[in-house]
């Protein structure tokens, strides 16, 4: 049995970057492992340039995210309106001194085009290493009441509701998840799931120096039609 930090993420904007080129911010449709290893550094007051705590906290902990259907309800009478589905959409910012392909600055200004995940929600189940410095009590205080105001990617995306959900134990994430509300979506693991097809995703983050660098990281996705709970 393994004991799960369940954290959910709900915000009317939130974006999870991908590999970008300064002129373009893509968001994949799931929190990145680099942004939450910020978020819960933010939250138990690491700071950035703290490499070795940052690097600690990476390595303490193995990630699942779901996707939910977000539901809305009417203010009006109460009622509660069918879940929603999540909607990519592109703003346009002004950048000055961009980074060109040799690493300096452009000397003029470029539009940049930055993409935002709307009506997105997500349930993450962290299991812990046993006997890390950084450990699911640690976490879950600090989430709970948090040094640094943590937000869903960028500074612009501002939680709605509080991070912690739960903790729960189970035998498997499936397992774990399947306890917590709305109980299906399509997971993104780091553990293997029964079922599940393999992906690389370019946001496992790198502390060998201050410039953010990324390497690859492998995740298994269940899709929402897929069975919880391993036979």
């Amino acid at each position: 049995m393994q004991d799960y930090l369940i954290i959910k993420l709900q915000g009317a904007l939130q974006a999870w970057g991908g590999h970008t080129y300064e002129d373009y911010r893509p968001s994949l449709i799931f929190p990145t492992r680099s942004a939450i290893v910020g978020l819960l550094g933010a939250c138990l007051g690491i700071e950035r340039a703290d490499i070795q705590a940052l690097k600690t906290l990476n390595e303490s902990f193995q990630l699942t995210v779901r996707t939910n259907k977000r539901k809305i309800i009417q203010r009006e009478n109460s009622k509660e309106k069918p879940p929603v589905s999540m909607q990519k959409i592109t703003d346009f910012h002004t950048v000055q001194q961009a980074r060109k392909s040799d690493g300096k600055p452009r000397p003029e200004a470029i539009v940049s085009r930055r993409e935002y995940l709307c009506d997105a929600e997500f349930t993450m189940a962290l299991a812990f290493i046993k006997d890390t410095h950084y450990g699911l009590e640690r976490v879950k205080q600090a989430i709970q009441k948090p040094v640094y105001t943590p937000f869903l990617g960028r500074r612009s995306c501002p939680l709605q509701s509080r991070l912690f959900e739960s903790v729960v134990t189970a035998e498997n994430v499936q397992a774990a998840l399947s306890l917590i509300e709305p109980y299906h979506g399509t997971l993104y693991s780091e553990l293997k799931l029964d079922g599940s097809t393999p992906m690389m995703t370019r946001d496992q983050p790198l502390f060998a120096t201050t410039v953010r660098q990324f390497n690859n990281r492998k995740i298994y996705i269940l899709g929402s039609g897929g069975s919880y709970v391993s036979e």
